[in-house]
């Protein structure tokens, strides 16, 4: 059993794939070239933003975004405690702060009504993530940032294709990036990200910023990056979001009969009236983890840990911020446990896993 199953997928499309891949081998145009132009097109409409810059992975994009917004050493950026470390890290490389926030226990989003509190006169953005594939809050996080003159920054490297009401994960806030990462819902074949946006002047700088800062070739108006995106990769991605649809609709048929298999026995992520995830992971609460996982594995059911340790409790950050009270963040890292989630799973190894949760977990 595979936790995420990219070999089926890949059997689904084999052919397709191989033939784009064969046709930008032909053509040697390997970075930046035909295919790259044709992603960012259709990745535009299916987000229903102006503008798409696909990059080479989506910490990158984080990065870029940061940089487009001209946000640097003194300032302070607001990000939730409990996500990948990336989030807080593109922070900390533009030489910003990252300031931590509790999360909404309920979603393991960013609890919107502690942001307020975290806003100083050094502020300059927030950074909600979209975790496990279900959109922020992002009508009050809005009206937040709003208030206070601050960009925000969607980090949606897990919930491409996510629905918050009638507007789509990616194309809701001042900029939002998104990962291309094989594991996630919709991913390459290697490293890949995208930013999204609807200001033409920060889609202008993001795509200088891509190319080291390159306005035109060699002219230099800025010290970018060298974070484009590979032209086979994006062959690949047009592939897989030809059938990106079925597989959200399979993620979601699957994330139902979890939910009403386990509801009652475990806390689960809540998805809000009005938000549509696409379950990037499917992640429940346990008391005995490590058991847990262990008589699933026994079992030959792998499961994974999103996240071990809150990002104030990461070495790198202890010392400066390992004092401040999160419990709902501290809470998650040590309880949650994710379940195996792709569009391939069966009935049958549903309800085998089902099964085994229900008999080994202890809510």
């Amino acid at each position: 059993m595979e936790f995420i199953d990219l070999i089926t997928q890949k059997n689904r499309i084999k052919k397709e794939i191989m033939d784009s891949i064969e046709s930008v081998i032909d053509r040697g145009h390997f970075i930046l070239g035909e295919e790259v132009v044709i992603l960012e097109k259709r990745l535009a409409e299916f987000t229903k933003s102006k503008f798409c810059i696909a990059n080479a992975n989506g910490t990158d994009a984080l990065v870029l975004a940061l940089r487009a917004l001209e946000i640097g050493p003194g300032d302070e950026v607001i990000v939730p405690a409990f996500t990948f470390f990336a989030t807080a890290e593109a922070v900390s490389l533009v030489g910003a702060t990252p300031i931590f926030v509790d999360i909404n226990r309920s979603t393991y989003n960013i609890e919107p009504g502690l942001i307020e509190a975290a806003i100083t006169t050094k502020t300059k953005a927030i950074i909600p993530v979209s975790l496990y594939g279900l959109s922020a809050d992002f009508k009050t996080i809005n009206q937040i940032a709003s208030k206070h003159n601050l960009a925000v920054i969607e980090d949606a490297a897990q919930s491409f294709g996510a629905k918050y009401f009638d507007q789509i994960s990616c194309g809701i806030t001042t900029i939002s990036t998104t990962s291309f990462f094989p594991s996630k819902p919709l991913g390459c074949y290697g490293d890949g990200g995208a930013l999204f946006t609807n200001n033409e002047a920060l889609a202008k700088k993001i795509l200088e910023l891509r190319a080291h800062g390159q306005e035109k070739r060699y002219t230099h108006v800025s010290i970018g990056y060298n974070s484009r995106m590979d032209t086979i990769q994006a062959a690949i991605l047009l592939k897989k979001l030809d059938i990106f649809p079925s597989e959200i609709e399979a993620r979601h048929l699957i994330a139902q009969r979890y939910s009403k298999a386990l509801e009652g026995k475990f806390k689960m992520q809540t998805i809000p009236s009005g938000y549509s995830s696409v379950f990037a992971q499917f992640t429940l609460e346990v008391n005995n983890r490590d058991e847990f996982q262990n008589k699933l594995k026994e079992a030959g059911i792998p499961t994974a840990i999103h996240y071990p340790i809150p990002l104030h409790h990461q070495p790198v950050y202890k010392e400066k911020f390992g004092h401040i009270n999160l419990p709902e963040s501290v809470a998650a890292s040590a309880r949650v446990v994710s379940l195996p989630m792709h569009p391939y799973l069966d009935h049958k190894t549903q309800d085998f896993i089902i099964e085994n949760v229900i008999k080994f977990g202890q809510p």
